[in-house]
């Protein structure tokens, strides 16, 4: 058997976690004797950690946290990998492991190649630098010589669409500039192994098409390995044959994506409705969906209004938090967000128990099945995500007022506020009919 181009056996990787312990609320008075007893004690403690070569950790309590426990698989030439699984489940730290940003705490990989990674907006990029210069650190990184990267420059840039700000510093870029073109060069310089994380959902839905058709090109027409991380099941689905899933930093499963990704989506509904049901959530504590009559329901007809009601807990103080609803398909694809921030621009803060409802008018989905997904932010950090919490069954109706259906086969997911104009002569259509009946022959 020949050896894979990625070999994962037994790979962890241990973080050190420090816990402040907060024996006063943040209204209550501090002393500045307290104030630089702490300093004077974290200073010693973290000047003692850098001697002996420790993880410097900030805090008063440290706890172990394993991002990565006992990770084994093996990916092979040409083969594109889905990886999935929920947030914090240790995606990001295998991929970081794998493109040598950090290293394991045990086990070992093996890589046959030239690996090419974008993690994040901007990896390996210099901000200071131009467009221009940007692809070619990254390809002298790469080992390419200055002529595989003059001959490849044009058909960057060109992919990338950034050809007006080349030259032009990248800390002036958009994030959609910047990963447009971060994705360009990971792609066209030549590696072996191209490991693409999230970010290409950064970029608008077009760019994200070029991009899921360029890593297929790469993988099928060109023999390279591609490793893919994303929450769009469907993009996985369709990209990668095989697919692993890690769940709180193992392998849970591994081997079609089609059957691991509804193994996966089937585990996340269990627990999210699981930890709702019995009241162990950890901030967002109940989530009611009624109809316009009051009564909590989830079959609704098209075009009805829906409102929903959530209650949220937290022991903390938490400024600017920012709730999201989000409607998707069955296969996890985005339909529709409901936000505080998006619909109307809030400014709110609690702690304790707190309710919210939003009301959403004249609901446009067609007929189906659809999934609900909840998430709690504070200001810039995420709180909790419950995945696939509930389903939404949409029901046919006459929304139109025109005795038609619309039918979802041909229809799409959505239902359109629509009208037409026809500009046409009664009279003469009704000659027309009349020809058409007694001859057979259209008129028209």
């Amino acid at each position: 058997m020949m050896p894979g181009v990625i070999e994962v056996e037994n790979l962890s990787k241990r973080y050190l976690v420090g816990h402040e312990v907060d024996t006063k609320s943040r209204y209550d008075y501090v002393a500045l004797r307290d104030v630089v007893a702490r300093g004077v004690r974290d200073f010693v403690r973290k000047t003692a950690d850098m001697v002996h070569g420790r993880q410097i950790v900030q805090g008063d309590e440290v706890e172990e946290f394993w991002a990565l426990k006992d990770v084994s698989f093996k990916v092979k030439q040409g083969e594109v990998l889905g990886i999935i699984g929920r947030n914090g489940a240790g995606k990001s730290t295998l991929l970081k492991i794998l493109s040598r940003i950090t290293d394991p705490t045990e086990g070992r990989v093996v890589i046959r190649g030239r690996v090419s990674s974008i993690l994040e907006v901007g990896t390996g990029f210099h901000p200071e630098l131009t467009g221009r210069e940007n692809i070619h650190l990254n390809g002298a990184i790469l080992g390419m010589t200055k002529h595989e990267i003059r001959r490849k420059f044009d058909e960057i840039v060109a992919f990338a669409e950034v050809e007006q700000f080349i030259d032009t510093p990248v800390k002036r870029y958009s994030s959609g500039m910047y990963v447009r073109l971060a994705f360009s060069v990971a792609a066209h310089l030549e590696p072996e192994i191209l490991i693409v994380d999230e970010v290409l959902a950064v970029g608008d839905v077009e760019f994200q098409k070029k991009c899921l058709g360029k890593m297929q090109n790469v993988s099928e027409k060109q023999g390279r390995t591609v490793l893919f991380v994303s929450h769009n099941m469907s993009a996985i689905e369709t990209l990668c044959r095989q697919a692993i899933c890690l769940t709180r930093g193992r392998l849970s499963a591994a081997g079609q994506s089609s059957t691991v990704i509804t193994d996966y989506m089937r585990r996340n509904s269990e627990q999210s409705r699981k930890l709702l049901k019995n009241g162990t959530t950890r901030n967002i504590r109940s989530l009611v969906v009624k109809g316009a009559d009051g009564m909590a329901h989830n079959v609704f007809g098209i075009g009805e209004n829906i409102s929903f009601e959530i209650e949220l807990h937290s022991n903390k103080f938490i400024d600017h938090p920012r709730f999201g609803i989000h409607i998707l398909t069955p296969r996890g694809e985005p339909l529709v967000t409901l936000h505080t921030d998006i619909q109307q621009k809030s400014n709110w803060a609690f702690r304790g128990t707190k309710r919210i409802r939003a009301l959403w008018k004249g609901v446009p989905l067609n007929v189906g099945s659809y999934r609900v997904d909840v998430s709690l932010w504070g200001f810039n950090s995420e709180i909790e995500t419950l995945e696939d919490c509930m389903t939404l069954e949409i029901r046919a109706r006459d929304v139109y007022k025109t005795g038609a259906l619309p039918d979802p086969s041909s229809g799409g997911f959505l239902i359109p506020d629509a009208s037409w104009e026809m500009s046409f002569d009664e009279t003469r259509c009704a000659v027309l009919r009349k020809l058409n009946e007694d001859s057979g022959i259209d008129p028209a």
